[in-house]
């Protein structure tokens, strides 16, 4: 797993380098993203010289800045543009504890990308990895009643 998060990550840093200006001093922070569900853990640092994305055991988690959990769907929704993180964190869905404007900076930096990072993340896997996103985007949506994006 760790090749494929170490490509979408540079792929994406590669594609977006202005992002790391809406970081400010949070560009070497380190993020956990904890999918409540899923076995493990991401840790994410945005460091433009040497950008890390990297599953991580659920009961080792790094030295972390700040921690934002909640359900995988959410937490998809969010990089993919379709869910708001204010919205998530008000109505408790979504948990932040730590440094939160480290979190609000990686949030607007998100959200200044036009698109979608889900996609981007796909493309850098060519028509396989797209075909994994429909596949994801239907699965979690399926239960919500969502429309699916393709």
């Amino acid at each position: 797993m760790q090749p494929l998060l170490t490509r979408v990550v540079k792929r994406i840093a590669a594609r977006h380098p202005d992002m790391f200006e809406r970081l400010g001093p949070h560009k070497t922070a380190d993020f956990v993203i904890v999918p409540q569900e899923l076995p493990f853990a991401l840790h994410l640092r945005p460091d433009p010289a040497e950008p890390t994305l990297r599953a991580v055991p659920k009961n080792r988690l790094p030295d972390h800045t700040a921690r934002i959990e909640g359900q995988f769907a959410l937490l998809f929704d969010l990089i993919d543009g379709e869910s708001d993180g204010d919205a998530a964190f008000f109505s408790r869905d979504l948990t932040i504890s730590g440094n939160t404007e480290a979190v609000v900076s990686l949030r607007n930096a998100l959200d200044d990308v036009d698109g979608s990072i889900a996609e981007e993340a796909a493309d850098a896997f060519g028509p396989p990895g797209r075909a994994v996103l429909g596949a994801l985007r239907r699965r979690l949506h399926q239960s919500s009643g969502s429309t699916d994006r393709q």
